[in-house]
């Protein structure tokens, strides 16, 4: 029973980060059960996407309620991305427990570390391009994202939400919303792939889905109401870290190091991660402060720079760090 309410707890706290950042249920929720409930990686993964089929309905709608939604652009990603993610699933089924462990806590292991950079640099909003992407750049980019997803336990927001958020072409809560409410059919269709290889594995753990499911529907509307509010640099940092912690010495085991040599890898894993979290914090805070006072602006003659810059520091501690910027003409995304 303890297990089940950590699942659930993971599943919650799993589903905060992934609606509010675009990514992060499955590798958060796949390493949970690696570790909590000695899972192996293929019957980890056929638990998390048999759960998010739920979660993701749920987030899904939430997203549309608060107009977080582009559909045309869930076809374009959400089919491709299916169709990807059958294939992953499907190869993870087909290869050893021994072979899966490493393979998979590898490829968590790289997205941890994609995260760590990317949220160190202290920005995960963008402007609005008039120009959208390809159907056949969905496609491919989907496609990607699905069989990574299914096949490392996680991953479609990591490559699809980073991207997306990268080119930056959209408003970024809309692409958020729109990859969490395509990846529905990502996990129904690696659902539908574990089950014709796992399923005696599935019926074994439906108590993990189910707390899993629990956990993460009840996180869903709360992600999806703070995706514009939520503290996304210093979360998705944290987040990063945390998922290279827990994967990466499965790695180096593999490779030998062991002893001493892997306490001093979890320590410079934690310390660089976390001083990557931090200066991100610190970037955006900077970037904060610099669009309240541009270089354009002068200093009032009675009023020292550093009174001026004080007051701008405030002006941004008053404002959400993840606020939404404004496009062009100084018009709201919103």
């Amino acid at each position: 029973m303890r297990t089940l309410i950590l699942i659930a707890l993971a599943g919650l706290a799993a589903q905060l980060v992934d609606g509010g950042l675009g990514m992060g249920f499955g590798v958060t929720s796949t390493t949970m059960l690696i570790t909590l409930a000695a899972l192996t990686p293929a019957a980890a993964s056929a638990v998390v996407h048999t759960a998010e089929v739920g979660t993701t309905l749920v987030s899904g709608f939430s997203h549309w309620r608060f107009g977080n939604v582009h559909w045309p652009t869930v076809a374009r990603i959400g089919v491709p991305g299916a169709v990807g993610a059958f294939a992953g699933a499907t190869f993870l089924s087909s290869i050893s427990t021994a072979s899966a462990r490493p393979v998979t806590t590898a490829i968590l292991s790289v997205i941890g570390i994609v995260l760590v950079i990317r949220f160190s640099r202290g920005r995960v909003r963008r402007e609005v391009a008039a120009k959208q992407h390809s159907t056949p750049f969905y496609g491919v980019l989907g496609l990607f994202g699905g069989f990574i997803d299914a096949s490392g336990g996680g991953g479609w927001g990591p490559v699809t939400t980073s991207t997306l958020l990268a080119a930056g072409r959209n408003e970024p809560r809309r692409i958020i919303g729109t990859v969490n409410t395509a990846e529905f059919l990502v996990s129904a269709a690696a659902t539908a792939g574990f089950a014709i290889g796992l399923w005696d594995d599935l019926i074994a753990n439906l108590a993990a889905v189910l707390a899993l499911l629990i956990g993460g529907a009840l996180g869903a509307p709360i992600a999806a109401w703070a995706v514009s509010r939520i503290n996304a640099v210093a979360l998705g940092g944290v987040v990063g870290t945390m998922i290279v912690f827990i994967n990466l010495p499965t790695v180096l085991t593999e490779l030998g190091v062991t002893g001493v040599w892997m306490t001093i890898a979890r320590a410079l894993i934690l310390l660089v991660g976390l001083g990557a979290a931090l200066l991100g914090v610190l970037r955006a805070r900077r970037n904060a402060v610099a669009e309240v006072v541009p270089a354009s602006v002068t200093v009032a003659p009675h009023r020292s720079e550093a009174e001026t810059v004080a007051e701008a520091e405030a002006e941004a501690e008053a404002r959400p760090e993840s606020a939404v910027e404004t496009g062009s003409g100084g018009r709201s995304l919103r």
